[in-house]
């Protein structure tokens, strides 16, 4: 958040800040399968800790000179960098776990922190840049958040180092390295990475629309926050409720139900009176949403082989990431053409149609 808004300060065009907030993500796009495949071969700590020297490297960079060039360079720095340290974690957790029960449990449990970062994150960055400069807005702020910013990632690695590495995983290769391509000749794989495409697309829609849809309705800055923050807790809430119905979960039907919800939901939510009345559909999307990782998690680690989790776990942030990148410009196209409710309803009709595809991924073992 601090990023594009000291680049709007600054001068630079709304395309320029675009950009800005692109490279975050292009760097995971380009950085995801090699991180995957690095992950497998050593594991959690040495990833995760290669991951803290460059996030801390790239907003530090940010803290000593925040200009725009060098904000691109931290963008990219720190995009990667979080790209790197969640496919460890995630391969970490999902090969400490034993079942699909559980892997619905530390699955859910792990996705909390996203969720609540979507929510610390620019609520602090917004307290440092008003409050810790002499003037609200001034340089002095930016840097304090920036700070803060490089500070995290060491926080996160006195927690990490303490972890217990799993034993690496034996296989038997004939010495070709397989592709991960390969992985999605998988109809089952397939169909879960367009599923987990369907609904990153909706998450994005929904961060993307509802600020020029609120707007356009004079709604104020600080109400269509507290909309997206709402949605945020509610991700988060649902996640703290999943672990502990885990036993009664099963994938393919959150993601079914979760699909379902969404469509409906995207339907109604341009037709909103008020901005209590977005608030109520932001929370109840963010059930919908927040209910979706945990599940694509767990049957990820279930349907590919232990010793490609890391790849495939990279191909995921990939297609999620490269989405990320491409998704805006096409929102803004089509908003430009029909009006931000046509992109509710087009993207609402699509998912619905696409919750056939969570169908088609039942599985007939009741773990």
């Amino acid at each position: 958040m601090a990023a594009p808004l000291l680049a709007l300060q600054q001068g630079y065009s709304p395309l320029a800040v675009g950009v800005l907030l692109a490279l975050f993500a292009l760097t995971q796009v380009l950085l995801a399968l090699p991180a995957g495949r690095f992950a497998d071969r050593h594991g959690l700590k040495r990833p995760f800790g290669f991951s803290v020297l460059v996030a801390c490297t790239g907003a530090g960079l940010a803290v000593a000179f925040p200009v725009f060039p060098v904000l691109c360079l931290s963008a990219l720095l720190t995009g990667g960098a979080t790209g790197c340290a969640v496919i460890a974690m995630q391969r970490h957790v999902g090969r400490a776990a034993s079942g699909a029960t559980q892997l619905r449990q530390v699955f859910s449990w792990l996705s909390i922190g996203p969720a609540m970062s979507n929510f610390v994150g620019p609520f602090s960055a917004g307290l440092l840049i008003d409050h810790a400069g002499p003037s609200a807005g001034s340089l002095w702020g930016y840097q304090a958040a920036f700070l803060l910013m490089a500070v995290l990632p060491l926080a996160g690695w006195f927690l990490v180092k303490r972890t217990r590495e799993l034993p690496p995983v034996l296989t038997q290769t004939d010495g070709s390295q397989p592709k991960a391509w390969d992985l999605l000749r998988e109809p089952k794989f397939r169909r879960l990475m367009m599923v987990n495409w369907f609904l990153s697309s909706c998450w994005d829609v929904h961060t993307f629309v509802v600020p020029v849809l609120g707007f356009e309705r004079g709604i104020s800055a600080s109400v269509i926050g507290s909309i997206l923050g709402a949605f945020a807790l509610a991700a988060a809430a649902i996640r703290l409720v999943m672990p502990l119905l885990a036993a009664h979960l099963r994938e393919w039907k959150v993601l079914v139900v979760a699909m379902l919800a969404t469509a409906v939901l995207f339907g109604f939510y341009p037709l909103m009176p008020s901005a209590l009345a977005m608030g109520m559909c932001s929370i109840l999307l963010g059930f919908a949403l927040g209910a979706v990782q945990p599940m694509i998690m767990s049957m990820l680690h279930q349907i590919t082989p232990e010793a490609r989790h890391g790849e495939a776990l990279g191909l995921r942030l990939m297609v999620i990431n490269a989405s990320s990148v491409a998704m805006p410009i096409l929102f803004g196209s089509a908003g430009a053409v029909a009006g931000v409710a046509a992109v509710f309803w087009l993207t609402g009709a699509a998912v619905g149609l696409g919750s056939r595809a969570a169908w088609g991924l039942k599985v007939d073992k009741t773990s």
